[in-house]
């Protein structure tokens, strides 16, 4: 039987719930990605040029820091790695959290948040970013879904 992950990032707590609903579904442990500066409302302000976020995005090869990382990612086999949709992609702080550890061997199976934007976008980018890694086709979730409709996602 394999051991399992959730990660996940979230700045607004729908990503946060959308992960706790996974763990307990396939009974993962879970752990959350947080930035080692916590982001404010003005920082999220995607309409805002300056703000953090878009700086931040604007910059593909940024790496924001993260608090801690996962103290022993080799008892896993499956790691769910979940996150909001930030211009139509994966926050760059997920980037920081998948360079700071080894995932050879393991699967990752993405899932994000988005009241519009769907997975494609962000699926593509992180294969072209760790092309040597095993990342499954994931799943957009608005974050009012049932446990029913989680659970037939994830089998």
């Amino acid at each position: 039987m394999s051991k399992k992950l959730v990660a996940y990032f979230s700045a607004s707590g729908v990503t946060k719930g959308v992960a706790e609903k996974i763990a307990k579904i396939v009974d993962a442990d879970i752990f959350e990605i947080e930035p080692k500066q916590k982001y404010t409302v003005a920082d999220l302000n995607w309409m805002d040029k300056n703000s953090r976020s878009t700086i931040e995005m604007k910059n593909k090869t940024f790496r924001p820091e993260i608090k801690e990382t996962v103290k022993d990612i080799s008892k896993y086999d499956v790691v769910v790695v979940g996150f909001p949709v930030w211009w139509y992609t994966a926050p760059t702080i997920i980037n920081t959290f998948l360079d700071s550890l080894d995932f050879s061997g393991k699967t990752i199976i993405p899932f994000c948040t988005s009241g519009g934007s769907g997975i494609e976008d962000c699926q593509r980018d992180l294969q072209k970013t760790y092309p040597s890694y095993i990342i499954k086709n994931g799943k957009r979730i608005r974050g009012n879904e049932s446990v029913d409709y989680i659970k037939n996602w994830l089998q």
